[in-house]
């Protein structure tokens, strides 16, 4: 069930899918914690079509309806009514990831080991929808990088495949990464952008020494313990990506916006190392800023207007994997927007329920309703009335786990026993 769109991250409303066209139904979520934007209440959520239009007191359960089909597996397909009693569980929203590359390790579970193209994303999407992500921009690396398994030949085929399947049960769109130090994946990512395939499209420049790997000394370290690589290859890779003039990626940079911008798409930046690179990349348009090296960084690009997302494994473990911002440092100075699923799409959820010192319904949007709103997706991430029905039943113990899953209305996922 591919709900992707044809152009860019525009309001699904906007959107025609075989969601669109289904028979509609009712579907009824009763006795929940129901996390709202603003407060957390018990009641239920009532679902018509696609879309939630009643939550709390105004919407009870249909004693019909429960005697009808009071599970949701075991209702009919069309218009049947379903009932799906939440047991005093949390009720959220669907998680919005904007950056996930976990569909790598579905391709590759072991570097060159490849799996079919389209049997990973279908395991990748069902991984997503029990993590709780049901709109998910699958970070796609426009890289030449053999030893991480990229290229741009295979960015393209991914593209094909996420915009091509039609069996996937979340809404799956493309978050194009291109590596600007690399004129080839520019080149590709152009080709994707013009073509209208791409939601989001992101700017990065792996060089050793900037950025994620400013730490040269921590780079190297990383290939001399590699069980995969070698300290010749990281070598290379330096000489290779370090010859490339800041003239010349700034250029990249405008010109990936830019074509971006005029296809519709929303632009992030990748890795920022500094208050000075965040003020070029805002000069240049771009919108978001993923994973900012430093809180300097982070504020600079909240001050500028930029959306700014962080790793949600990076909240969740307690610190960064290369040693750089910590998210919960970010959170705390308050300039994190959106966490993004990076590697590990379970940390979306538990990172909602870490505590911050912050109320649930702002901590949830985080993951929900501020990454929908980063891209223009204006219809979801929250409960209420005339929103999409993207729902969440959440056991929070004793981790936050996935009971059940709803996508536009229709359930998708169940992870419980028998009643």
């Amino acid at each position: 069930m591919s709900q992707r769109g044809q152009q860019s991250a525009t309001p699904d409303a906007e959107r025609a899918t075989d969601v669109q066209d289904a028979p509609d139904r009712v579907l009824t979520i009763t006795n929940g914690r129901i996390v709202t934007p603003d407060a957390v209440i018990e009641g239920s959520v009532r679902v018509e079509g696609r879309e939630i239009v009643a939550i709390g007191d105004a919407a009870p359960a249909d004693a019909a309806a429960a005697h009808e089909a009071p599970d949701a597996a075991e209702a009919p397909d069309g218009d049947a009514a379903t009932t799906i009693e939440a047991d005093g569980r949390y009720v959220l929203p669907g998680l919005v990831d904007l950056h996930g590359d976990d569909i790598e390790s579905h391709l590759h579970p072991r570097s060159g080991a490849r799996m079919d193209t389209h049997m990973a994303l279908a395991s990748a999407d069902r991984a997503n929808v029990a993590a709780g992500i049901t709109t998910k921009f699958n970070a796609i690396s426009f890289e030449l990088d053999p030893d991480a398994d990229r290229s741009p030949e295979l960015g393209a085929e991914l593209t094909e495949a996420i915009d091509l399947a039609d069996d996937l049960l979340a809404d799956h769109r493309l978050h194009a990464r291109c590596e600007v130090t690399q004129q080839a994946c520019v080149e590709a990512v152009l080709e994707v952008v013009d073509a209208g395939h791409a939601d989001l499209v992101s700017v990065m420049s792996h060089v050793p020494g900037k950025g994620q790997f400013r730490d040269v000394d921590a780079f190297l370290d990383y290939y001399r313990n590699s069980n995969d690589h070698t300290l010749e290859e990281a070598e290379e890779k330096i000489e290779r990506r370090g010859s490339i003039d800041m003239a010349t990626l700034r250029d990249r940079v405008e010109t990936v916006v830019d074509r971006a911008h005029e296809a519709g798409a929303v632009t992030a930046s990748h890795d920022d190392e500094n208050p000075e690179e965040i003020a070029s990349l805002a000069e240049a348009g771009v919108d978001i800023s993923e994973y900012p090296i430093t809180l300097e960084t982070a504020e600079r690009a909240t001050d500028a207007g930029m959306a700014v997302a962080m790793g949600a494994p990076n909240l969740v473990r307690g610190e960064s994997q290369w040693g750089n911002l910590k998210s919960r440092e970010a959170i705390e100075a308050g300039v994190v927007d959106a966490l993004v699923a990076d590697y590990h799409p379970m940390s979306m959820l538990a990172a909602a329920f870490v505590d911050t010192g912050e109320p649930l319904p702002e901590r949830v949007a985080r993951v929900t309703a501020n990454p929908a709103r980063a891209v223009g997706l204006s219809d979801r991430g929250r409960i209420e009335p005339r929103a999409r029905a993207d729902l969440l039943v959440v056991d929070p113990e004793p981790t936050p786990t996935v009971a059940r899953a709803i996508v536009a209305g229709e359930p998708v996922y169940r992870a419980e026993g028998s009643p």
